[in-house]
């Protein structure tokens, strides 16, 4: 590896900041976008279809609060609060874990499995529209295909 050099006060920007750069563009406009398509027409946040999402792919539909904080990449707390929204709206159960007294097992309701069932479209769409796209570095979705 070779070692970059960062010039300040110059208006230069090596290669690996420009390209850290363009990641973040690049995730928070997509984040954005799925966020407004979701919310538009599922009322869903993002993370909170993700959380609907990974539930849906287990064969129990169920999952430890631990194991799902690892796979959408939120922290305990901001989990948390997804989860009592899910479950304020009917979307996901929270349970003891008969294993382990101290864990939390969230299940995914059947209404949550509908939802999750009904938005994946949009989800989807929007990610083949945007993800290798070039970047717009705009909230707004782009116009639908029609597929």
């Amino acid at each position: 590896m070779t070692a970059t050099k960062v010039s300040v006060g110059t208006g230069e920007t090596n290669a690996d900041v420009r390209e850290w750069r363009e990641l973040l563009a690049r995730h928070a406009d997509l984040t954005c976008a799925l966020d407004r398509a979701l919310q538009a027409g599922h009322s869903l946040g993002m993370s909170e279809y993700e959380v609907l999402e990974r539930l849906a792919e287990l064969p129990e539909q169920s999952a430890k609060v631990a194991t799902i904080a690892k796979s959408v990449h939120l922290s305990q707390s901001a989990l948390s609060r997804v989860i009592g929204r899910l479950e304020v709206a009917g979307l996901v159960e929270r349970h003891m874990c008969a294993e382990d007294r101290r864990a939390i097992n969230v299940r995914l309701t059947d209404e949550g499995l509908r939802l999750q069932g009904e938005a994946q479209p949009t989800q989807r769409r929007v990610l083949a529209e945007r993800l290798h796209a070039p970047l717009v570095k705009s909230c707004e979705p782009l116009p639908s295909t029609g597929d």
